[in-house]
């Protein structure tokens, strides 16, 4: 409800970007500045400074900044206070996601949580764990799914469930044979990583590293992003990977083999929302309804496919 040139304008005075700000509010540039000049024009003064790369507010921009941060959380309350007066949820909803979750254990949430709230839209952001730790921190995101703890204090860490990381390797490689490989076992193997931020890779060097070998020492070949192009290039013959054992559910009978870790290293399903005095009830029920969801599925030892199956008895009747 509230003006959509003060919710542009607030964006990009926050991050200091233009395209920062049409990144998190998913416009195009163009329109972001449109709006800001549009908002310049109603003020018939400059709000902004453009320069060296930055941009900074000017005096009157100071001035409506601070009103509009006023502005736009009343009416975000009052929003989120009327909806709530109903039994029914609705509105987008913002979640971001690590790429494994992402693939395997978020699909099967939000076809559940669809079902249950029909006039909720989900909008998924995917990037690695720190990523997204960093904006649901900074209130870009309602909701996080990430697959480390978090230690900031502004953020509410609700540990889900677990899953064991594994060695992967094609069929034919040196390793695929092993029954558990230790962390010396992999020296000099080629290695395909995951990007910096990842949470498996901070898992996977903290193994190395207390079990005796220098994370540095690894013959690292690539450094990934994607989750499907470190399986595709580990099917491929490249190297091996370290990746969760759910994303080894697809490939298990397509060139690849999952070996355990020697000592066994698990990777954790976190939700975290921002430690607001107001909260919408969107945000909480999806990440309770998240955390119940995963619990039960670590408990009865259940992968995201079998959820899939389960409940979806009727499919072929659509």
């Amino acid at each position: 409800m509230a003006d959509r040139r003060l919710q542009v304008f607030h964006a990009v005075a926050r991050h200091g970007s233009f395209t920062r700000a049409a990144e998190t509010l998913y416009m195009t540039q163009p329109a972001v500045t449109f709006q800001i000049k549009q908002l310049e024009e109603q003020f018939n003064t400059r709000l902004l400074d453009r320069g060296h790369g930055k941009v900074t507010l000017t005096p009157a921009g100071e001035i409506v900044f601070a009103y509009a941060e006023r502005i736009l959380g009343l009416s975000d309350e009052m929003e989120t206070r009327i909806a709530e007066l109903t039994d029914e949820l609705t509105g987008v909803l913002t979640i971001g996601a690590s790429q494994t979750i992402a693939g395997y254990w978020l699909p099967v949430l939000l076809d559940k949580f669809i079902k249950k709230h029909p006039r909720v839209i989900p909008r998924v952001f995917v990037a690695n764990s720190e990523n997204i730790e960093n904006r649901v921190a900074a209130h870009e995101l309602d909701v996080g799914l990430v697959e480390k703890q978090s230690s900031d204090p502004t953020l509410e860490c609700s540990l889900a469930c677990q899953d064991e990381l594994r060695v992967i390797v094609a069929h034919g490689h040196e390793l695929a044979k092993a029954t558990s490989l230790k962390a010396a076992d992999l020296q000099g193997y080629a290695f395909v990583d995951r990007d910096p931020g990842a949470a498996i890779r901070a898992l996977a060097e903290d193994f190395f590293r207390s079990n005796g070998v220098s994370p540095e020492s690894l013959n690292r070949r690539a450094e990934l992003g994607s989750l499907p192009s470190i399986l595709h290039l580990v099917k491929q013959g490249l190297g091996f990977a370290i990746v969760a054992k759910v994303a080894l559910n697809d490939y298990n009978n397509r060139g690849l083999v999952g070996i355990p870790l020697e000592p066994r290293l698990y990777s954790s399903l976190n939700v975290l929302v921002p430690k607001d005095r107001f909260r919408a009830r969107l945000h909480s029920t999806f990440a309770e309804f998240a955390i119940g969801l995963f619990t039960d599925m670590e408990r009865h030892d259940m992968p995201p496919a079998e959820v899939v199956a389960h409940s979806s008895p009727d499919s072929s009747r659509t």
